[in-house]
């Protein structure tokens, strides 16, 4: 019972301090001002390739939180073990009756708060103003979308945990946190594009091997809860399709980028415990 009080101490902790720093701020603005800027340009109102009112908003909200959302994870995580570690705030709070355990796991707990909220509540309110505003509510996707997030944050601050605690320095965890984007983001995709195009491999493994990437099975499934044959993905629609059924793939989706947010933290756990810590 002291073990877990030591824990929620600590999550509480770090919800606090970084609800004070400046990214917490500048985080919440941007996916809060996201929505209202989407509001504000009539995006409701439009219709594009059949959607309309809340199912566009979020059809744009999953555009850019794809890209936005990792990379505000990775870089304001990184930092929460090493930056500890420079400023020696780690040696002053194992000072105290805490175990490694309670403290990795406390902060781990504090700091999923603090980056899925916002990115969650920005949605809620949106939904909240649109049946306000006599919209129809498309339940299914908000609820599967919620799902999706809770677990590419899971994921990316799984992989965040895990470089703040192989290096000691703030600077290298937040120039690999930038490769680490970089290389799902863009670098992933143009190699696969490259081996396709040269045909040095199948196709299926090709496709199985951009799946493994994070994001794009976070885009691939966000994609088919508006299209679900979907047909804007064109041949590559028909290899997943063809291996799994739609539900199954959704439920995949989920429990893949967790699985793999645990297994990271989990790893970066094993070396926060065994290496030096100050």
């Amino acid at each position: 019972m002291k073990s877990l009080s030591n824990l929620l101490l600590i999550a509480y902790l770090d919800l606090k301090e970084s609800i004070r720093a400046n990214w917490f701020i500048v985080y919440s603005v941007v996916f809060g001002g996201l929505i209202a800027l989407f509001f504000i340009a009539g995006i409701t109102e439009s219709q594009v390739m059949g959607f309309s009112g809340l199912s566009r908003l979020l059809l744009m909200y999953i555009q850019v939180t794809i890209v936005i959302l990792p990379i505000f994870i990775l870089v304001t995580t990184v930092r929460s073990i090493s930056g500890d570690r420079d400023s020696h705030i780690l040696e002053y709070m194992l000072s105290f009756p805490i175990s490694l355990k309670e403290y990795y796991w406390g902060k781990v707990l504090g700091r999923f708060i603090t980056v899925f909220l916002p990115v969650f509540m920005a949605m809620f309110f949106a939904i909240v103003y649109g049946v306000f505003m006599g919209a129809e509510v498309p339940w299914s996707i908000f609820f599967l979308y919620t799902g999706l997030l809770f677990a590419m944050s899971s994921a990316f601050l799984g992989i965040a945990f895990f470089v703040s605690s192989i290096v000691k320095s703030s600077e290298m965890a937040l120039g690999i946190s930038f490769f680490v984007w970089i290389f799902l983001l863009a670098f992933i995709d143009i190699a696969l594009i490259s081996l396709m195009m040269q045909q040095r491999m199948s196709t299926g493994l090709i496709i199985s091997i951009a799946m493994a990437n994070p994001m794009e099975i976070f885009r691939v499934a966000a994609i088919s809860l508006f299209d679900p044959e979907l047909t804007v993905m064109g041949p590559v629609a028909f290899y997943i399709l063809d291996s799994m059924s739609r539900a199954t793939f959704i439920v995949v989706s989920v429990l893949y980028p967790l699985a793999l947010g645990l297994v990271f933290a989990f790893l970066g756990f094993q070396v926060f415990a065994k290496r030096d810590l100050v």
